[in-house]
């Protein structure tokens, strides 16, 4: 063999090396920026995690005068890794989440941390309920977010959320899931009042999420009085099909439209303390995600919050049960985001009539509200008038190239995700399409 055939042997398994990613591992690095002083974060402790093998501490270093750290190549180069940046004894990611195979750099920003904050706001609570006989099982879902100025997260030892759990209910499980992180089991622990709990979870800037889930005694029958802490833009309660929903107070509640067959009750701006009374009757489940429209959706199995058509041995597969791997497994909350994002999306839809019915009160040009999310909102309380449609159209018309041009605005300046501007808008055009439609008429 000639030294030409071998340096040409040597130059393919070189190549061969490098496309399967085993032989050209490169050092991992990045910098740390600190987001409520815009310099780069000095001397923070960043910690390099293996997801092979869970969450295995691999390495650790410190950034230097210019927020800059740096591994040497790790020895699993072929599996995914997570960076982790810890200031004032709270860890901070990627937004972009894991280092997959290939990827060696990574941004983190972190933020100073306060026993108290300003700037937070309740977007949202979803309550579900499901019944297979003689206990109740319940899941709701709290989503907090963070807009202080400057930006701080808030961390505080005896607890940064409070929630209230119905009488008679106890708690299996606590979730909480930062901004672009995933959900990990957090502690919950008695409030001074019963059935008040404190979830001890740093609330970063952005929104952060927390999911519990609970059962108690069912007869067949259950009043519940859901009592926020805090304002709440939207609160939602959900039953499936085969249980019934009698609100105390009909006028506050309104239906949202749902394919599944499940009940949909939609609350919108609730005030601390407001009586949200209701009674739930009947037995029924909610499909898991991949039985939707098979036979036996109730049968045991389908969890309230879905994801997997049955549960893998040895998984907690009551609503909220079990925490998966950190990258593999579906996100206990993915269910309710699409629920929340339906519930701005209806908000926004019936906006279009708010606005009309104050345009008959005051005939001059008038927009949707937007809220701090840049959806609009609406009280859902006066109805528009029957006379004159074409001047209520001409008006909801304009009202929607407002809320275009807001949404627009919020998606270029990032206040906004690319799933809420695809909802918010996707409702916003298929209002104007009913106003022409009717303006043509």
């Amino acid at each position: 063999m000639t030294a030409r055939t071998i340096a040409a042997a040597a130059a393919l398994l070189f190549v061969l090396a490098i496309a399967s990613g085993v032989a050209l591992a490169q050092s991992i690095t990045g910098t740390v920026t600190n987001g409520t002083t815009g310099k780069p974060a000095v001397g923070e402790e960043v910690t390099l995690l293996s997801l092979s093998q869970g969450m295995q501490e691999i390495a650790s270093t410190k950034t230097d005068a210019q927020g800059r750290f740096s591994f040497t190549a790790p020895a699993d180069a072929n599996a995914p890794h997570m960076v982790r940046a810890t200031h004032d004894g709270v860890n901070y990611f990627p937004q972009g989440g894991p280092l997959m195979p290939g990827a060696t750099t990574a941004q983190i920003t972190v933020y100073d941390s306060a026993k108290k904050v300003d700037g937070l706001s309740q977007t949202v609570e979803v309550d579900r309920y499901q019944s297979e006989g003689k206990q109740l099982d319940g899941i709701a879902l709290y989503a907090i977010r963070n807009q202080s100025q400057p930006p701080r997260t808030l961390a505080n030892d005896k607890g940064t959320f409070e929630i209230v759990l119905p009488d008679g209910a106890e708690l299996d499980s606590a979730q909480a899931k930062g901004p672009g992180g995933q959900p990990i089991a957090v502690e919950a622990s008695p409030g001074a009042q019963k059935n008040h709990y404190a979830l001890n979870y740093p609330l970063r800037p952005g929104e952060t999420q927390f999911q519990v889930s609970y059962h108690m005694p069912y007869s067949g029958e259950a009043s519940l009085s859901p009592r926020p802490q805090a304002d709440v833009q939207h609160f939602v309660v959900m039953t499936p099909k085969g249980m019934t929903f009698t609100p105390k107070n009909p006028q506050q509640f309104h239906a949202m439209p749902d394919d599944s067959g499940s009940t949909i009750m939609v609350v919108t701006n609730v005030k601390p303390g407001q009586d949200l009374s209701f009674r739930i009757a009947g037995t029924g489940t909610f499909q898991a995600e991949g039985q939707q429209g098979a036979q036996g959706g109730s049968e045991s199995g389908g969890s309230m919050g879905g994801g997997q058509a049955a549960a893998p041995q040895g998984r907690d597969n009551r609503p909220g049960g079990g925490l998966g791997a950190p990258i593999d497994a579906p996100d206990p909350l993915h269910e309710y985001r699409a629920v929340i994002l339906g519930v701005f999306a209806l908000v926004l839809v019936m906006g279009g009539a708010y606005v009309v019915s104050k345009s008959n009160a005051r005939p001059r040009p008038a927009t949707l509200a937007a809220g701090s999310s840049g959806i609009a909102t609406a009280d859902f309380v006066d109805q528009p008038e029957p006379s004159a449609p074409r001047q209520r159209n001409a008006l909801l018309l304009e009202a929607m190239k407002e809320e275009l041009f807001q949404l627009e605005v919020d998606r270029q300046q990032g206040k906004i995700s690319p799933e809420e501007y695809a909802k918010a808008k996707a409702a916003v055009d298929e209002t104007i399409r009913r106003a022409l439609v009717r303006k043509q008429g």
